[in-house]
């Protein structure tokens, strides 16, 4: 069985919750930055700077927006098949004092989180790590939490949360798959 959680118009409405969160939290987005973990965490952050950037005119979202690839931190690299190594771009003044804020699809296990927490160390020193993701279904293995969250959807361990992105797959959605599906 299988069910849409959240549609597009759902998730334009959390992104622009976390961004007026993001904004009031750090008393502005000035020394804001936003890290996507690919795949789908990339175009939720750019979407995140451009909703910051209709708060704050002052934010750039395009010098304030960057990719952080995880693949060389992750902790199961033994288990699965070869990855293609992608890419990391920061912001041409880097991370160094920034506030970071990590944008990722769905937030599960925790161990994503813990993989890009190690990358952003070997790239510079921020003053702050925030975290922002779209969906929080639950099942965390590792003591991290999530910032800022646009939907928090209890599961089992048998469910699957698909998030498709128009970026990615064409359409906005945010699907729940039980039992066979998942």
């Amino acid at each position: 069985m299988t069910g849409t959680i959240l549609g597009a118009p759902d998730i334009s409405r959390a992104i622009t919750r976390i961004a007026h969160e993001i904004v009031e939290r750090n008393d502005g987005a000035a020394n804001v930055i936003l890290l996507g973990i690919p795949t789908r965490g990339l175009p939720l952050a750019h979407r995140l700077a451009t909703a910051l950037a209709g708060i704050e005119p002052a934010f750039d979202p395009t010098s304030r927006t960057g990719a952080l690839d995880i693949t060389m931190y992750r902790d199961d690299l033994h288990t699965q098949p070869t990855r293609t190594i992608g890419t990391t771009t920061l912001p041409e003044h880097g991370i160094d004092d920034s506030v970071i804020v990590l944008v990722d699809d769905v937030f599960h296990t925790g161990r994503t989180i813990r993989a890009a927490l190690d990358a952003i160390s070997d790239l510079g020193r921020p003053a702050a790590v925030q975290l922002a993701v779209l969906v929080d279904r639950g099942h965390r293995e590792l003591p991290i939490r999530a910032d800022y969250v646009g939907k928090n959807i209890p599961t089992s361990r048998s469910e699957r949360v698909d998030v498709h992105l128009t970026e990615v797959d064409g359409d906005d959605a945010v699907i729940l798959r039980r039992g066979e599906d998942a």
